[in-house]
């Protein structure tokens, strides 16, 4: 369990250069910090006997993602699909570097790249797992925030394709959240959607 540990250290250390801080209960951290943290929490309730390959993932699903802005891509849907798709290589990529650093085989390594750069979801449980953690973490710390600055209409959009990426078990998590009216009355519409 000793490299787990250092890897985990390292990505924190990592994610602690985050220039974007996330208040949290009257907290300030560094926001991809926290939600590294959130994220590898979420995955030990989804799967309390997740590989290490799944919890080194999400301990660093979304390492060091404000070094590639999105306002550095064209706006739209194809500049936001690019940016998706290279921050996942990104990630992949920084997380392989410090994992090979800590010591971990080249298996492992490649093991996790999959999982961060979601390959094969819906097939594969670890990268489900990964995706319902992720939502999950969207849906706790940053929903509220997140519908108030957008229109109902689309923030229903939103959700149900935020839904539509996980499974029964993170819907089953994610109706356990607390909410509040307005938030729950959107995702209530959103789950009509699904149908």
């Amino acid at each position: 369990m000793e490299k787990i540990r250092l890897a985990f250290e390292k990505f924190d250390d990592y994610n602690k250069q985050d220039p974007n801080s996330f208040e949290w209960n009257g907290e300030i951290y560094p926001q991809e910090y926290f939600m590294a943290l959130k994220c590898s929490d979420w995955v030990q309730k989804l799967d309390p006997q997740a590989s290490e390959e799944l919890q080194l993932a999400s301990r660093s699903q979304h390492i060091g993602r404000w070094s590639i802005p999105r306002n550095t891509y064209p706006e739209g849907k194809v500049g936001y699909l690019t940016w998706r798709k290279d921050l996942g290589k990104f990630h992949a990529e920084t997380a392989a570097k410090i994992l090979g650093e800590v010591g971990y085989e080249e298996p492992v390594i490649e093991r996790v790249k999959q999982i961060i750069t979601k390959q094969k979801i819906k097939q594969d449980a670890d990268v489900q797992t990964i995706e319902n953690a992720l939502c999950l973490v969207f849906l706790e710390f940053q929903y509220e925030a997140f519908f108030q600055k957008h229109d109902d209409e689309k923030m229903v959009e939103i959700i149900r394709k935020s839904l539509l990426k996980m499974d029964a078990h993170g819907h089953s998590f994610a109706l356990q959240l607390s909410y509040s009216e307005k938030g729950l009355a959107l995702i209530q519409k959103a789950l009509e959607r699904l149908g």
